[in-house]
C-alpha cells in the first residue's frame, strides 16, 4: 500500500539526510572525509526481504533493520534495541512482553509501533517461506498488542531461547504499509530503522549504507556511511584490500590468503583481527535418496572422511576438526562422532556396508556452492572425494551452483548429499540441533526426530540457567550421531583483515559473528 503522504515522508527524509552528510563534509572530525568505509565480503545476500531469509543475508539484515532485541558490544544474551524493555511476565516462560521506545519511526519517518512489531513477525509465519525462519517460531502462538506501545507473545509450550529468537535478524521489524502480508517484495528498496539506511543495493556487487538519523536503539556509530562490496572469492577481495580499494575484508577469507596476511600483514601496512568461532561446516544426508537413505551408507562414510587432513590440506589450519554439530565453547559440545567412529578406517567403513549386503562401490554425487563459503570450499569436495573413492567403497561425482540456485536446489530435494555452513542465530547449543530438525528445519528436508523435538529441547526450554541442560543437549547430539544425516567437519575461527587506520574490527562481531558495521572507524578521525 503506497500513499502521498509517505512518499512526501520519503522526500523529506532523503532532504534531511543530504543536508547531515553536507554538514558532516564540513567537519574535520568526521570519519567520511575520505569517503565511506568499504567492507568486502563474498557473502552475498539472497534476498532483502526478512521474511525470506534464514542464511547469511541477515549481516546486511542487522546493519539496516531493527529487532526489539539485539546484542551490544560484549554482551551474550540479547539486550533491548527497539524495545525499551523486555521480560517474561511468568515463572514459566510461557509470556514474554516487551514495551518499545517512545517516538519510534521507520527512516522515513513512517511510524514504528506495536502494530508493526505484531505485522512483521506474522507476516513471517504467514509466508512461511520454506526453509525459511518461520521455523524459528515454533514456540510462538499468538501475538497481542496493548497500546501503541506494548507487545506480548503468548508461548504453546516454555520457550526460555525466545528472547535469543527474537535477537535474530530474521525477526526484523518491517512497514506494514510497504511489505505485503502474503508475499515477499521483490525489488531493491529497504525500509527498516536499523542504523543505517540501504542508500542502493545492486544485487551481487555492493550495497551503500547511510546513518539513519532517526534510529533509535544502544548501537553508537563510528561512521556514517559503509559501502559493503560483494566478491566471488577471496583472492580478488584481498587484492582490492592490498590495493586500497576496499578497508576491511569479512567472510570468505581462504586460507592461503590467510597465511600470507599472517606473515606480511605489518609490512603492508594491514592488520589481521583472530577470533574464536562457532561458525560449522557439514553434510547433509537426502533420506529419500536411494543410496544417501541407507544408514549403512552414511555411517560407512562418517567412517572414512578424515577431519583432519581436511583441515590441514585444505584450510591449512585456519579451522578445527569437528565431531559434533554443536561447536566447541557452547555449553554441551561433545565429540561423538570421534567417540563411536575413532580415526578414519576402510576396514571399518567396508564392514558397516557388507553387514547390510552392501557389497559393490557406492555410487554418491556431492553437491556444494560455489559463491557462498569461501575458495575452499571445492578443494574440500575434491578432498572429500579423493577420500571416498580412495577407500574402494564409493565412487562420487561432483557438482556445484552458484548459492541463490543451490538454495533453491536443496530446498526442493534435489541433491542427495550436499554441503552447508552455519553461523548460528544466536551463541547456545539449541541454536545447532533445532533448525535442523523437525518437519520444517533450515535445510529444507524434513528431519522427524521425535526423542529431540518432543523431549529434549522442550526440556531445555524450560531452564533458563543454559548451564543445567547439558544433559539434554548430549542425549541430543548423540541421537544425531546414531542418524548420521548430519556430519560435521570442522569449525571455522573468525579473521577479520583491514588497513592500519582502521579501528573496532575487535569489537565489530557480535555473538552470532555478525559484522556490526557501526563499530568499524578510521582511526585519524575518532
Amino acid at each position: 500500500m503506497f500513499n502521498r503522504n509517505r512518499s512526501l515522508r520519503r522526500l523529506a527524509a532523503v532532504t534531511s539526510l543530504s543536508l547531515v552528510a553536507g554538514c558532516g563534509a564540513l567537519s574535520s572530525g568526521s570519519s567520511e572525509d575520505r569517503g565511506p568505509i568499504v567492507v568486502g565480503t563474498t557473502s552475498a545476500p539472497s534476498t532483502l526481504d526478512p521474511a525470506a531469509s534464514w542464511d547469511g543475508s541477515w549481516e546486511l539484515f542487522r546493519n539496516i533493520y531493527q529487532t526489539l532485541l539485539s546484542y551490544p558490544t560484549g554482551a551474550s544474551v540479547p539486550q533491548p534495541d527497539a524495545a525499551d524493555y523486555c521480560a517474561f511476565t511468568d515463572a514459566t516462560n510461557l509470556t514474554y512482553r516487551c514495551v518499545l521506545h517512545k517516538g519510534m519511526t521507520f527512516s522515513d519517518g513512517a511510524v514504528l509501533d506495536a502494530r508493526a512489531v505484531k505485522y512483521s513477525i506474522d507476516r513471517i509465519r504467514g509466508i512461511n517461506v520454506p526453509g525459511g525462519p518461520a521455523g524459528l517460531l515454533g514456540s510462538l502462538d499468538r501475538i497481542s498488542t496493548r497500546g501503541d506501545r506494548e507487545v506480548v507473545f503468548h508461548l504453546n509450550k516454555p520457550d526460555a531461547t525466545f528472547p535469543f529468537v527474537l535477537a535474530t535478524p530474521a525477526m526484523s521489524i518491517v512497514d506494514p504499509d510497504d511489505y505485503p502480508a502474503h508475499a515477499l517484495r521483490k525489488d531493491d528498496k529497504v525500509f527498516g530503522s536499523g542504523p543505517y539506511s540501504l542508500k542502493s543495493y545492486e544485487e551481487g556487487k555492493q550495497a551503500e549504507l547511510v546513518r539513519n538519523t532517526r534510529y533509535k536503539g544502544f548501537a553508537g556509530l563510528h561512521n556514517d556511511a559503509v559501502t559493503i562490496r560483494y566478491f566471488q572469492d577471496s583472492g580478488a577481495m584481498v587484492s582490492a584490500l592490498r590495493e586500497k580499494q576496499i578497508d576491511v575484508t569479512y567472510r570468505g577469507l581462504a586460507a592461503p590468503d590467510i597465511v600470507s596476511l599472517q606473515s606480511k600483514a605489518s609490512k603492508e601496512s594491514l592488520q589481521l583481527i583472530e577470533g574464536a568461532g562457532t561458525e560449522i561446516s557439514y553434510l547433509v544426508f537426502n533420506p529419500k535418496d536411494p543410496w544417501a537413505g541407507k544408514l549403512a551408507v552414511r555411517r560407512a562414510v562418517a567412517q572414512i572422511v578424515d577431519r583432519p587432513a581436511i583441515a590441514h590440506k585444505v584450510y591449512k589450519d585456519t579451522v578445527d576438526p569437528l565431531y559434533s554439530m554443536v561447536p566447541k565453547g557452547l555449553t554441551g559440545h561433545t565429540t561423538g562422532f570421534f567417540d563411536d567412529y575413532g580415526d578414519p578406517n576402510t576396514s571399518k567403513a567396508r564392514k558397516i556396508l557388507q553387514d547390510a549386503g552392501i557389497t559393490g562401490r557406492v555410487p554418491l554425487t556431492l553437491w556444494y556452492t560455489t559463491d557462498r563459503y569461501g575458495s575452499e570450499t571445492a578443494p574440500e569436495f575434491q578432498e572429500l572425494k579423493r577420500q571416498l573413492e580412495n577407500s574402494g567403497l564409493f565412487t562420487v561425482t561432483l557438482k556445484s551452483r552458484p548459492w541463490k540456485t543451490y538454495e533453491a536446489g536443496y530446498r526442493k530435494g534435489e541433491y542427495p548429499v550436499f554441503g552447508r555452513g552455519w553461523f548460528p542465530d544466536f551463541p547456545d547449543a539449541e541454536n545447532f540441533i533445532a533448525p535442523f530438525v523437525g518437519e520444517q528445519n533450515a535445510l529444507g528436508t524434513p528431519y522427524p526426530a521425535p526423542r529431540i523435538t518432543g523431549v529434549l529441547l522442550p526440556e531445555s526450554r524450560r531452564e533458563s540457567d543454559r548451564a543445567n541442560v547439558v544433559k539434554q543437549f548430549e542425549q541430543a547430539q548423540q541421537i544425531l550421531v546414531d542418524d548420521a544425516r548430519l556430519l560435521p567437519l570442522w569449525q571455522g575461527k573468525q579473521f577479520i583483515a583491514a588497513s592500519e587506520d582502521i579501528s573496532g574490527g575487535e569489537q565489530a562481531l557480535d555473538p552470532s559473528t555478525i559484522m556490526t558495521m557501526w563499530q568499524l572507524s578510521r582511526k585519524t578521525s575518532w
